[in-house]
């Protein structure tokens, strides 16, 4: 895997792992903003077309 690939999907997994950690604790709007920069990240992991 090249370090690009790890170095976003590292980025996205943190920000599906914050997101929960929000959700939880209550700051909705936090966990919609990480929802979004998590998703923005993964657009980098999909194939090139």
């Amino acid at each position: 895997m090249p370090l690009a690939r790890a170095s976003w999907l590292t980025a996205v997994v943190v920000c599906v792992i914050a997101a929960i950690l929000f959700a939880v604790s209550g700051y909705t709007g936090y966990t919609i903003v990480l929802i979004a920069v998590g998703a923005a990240a993964a657009v980098n992991l999909l194939p090139p077309p």
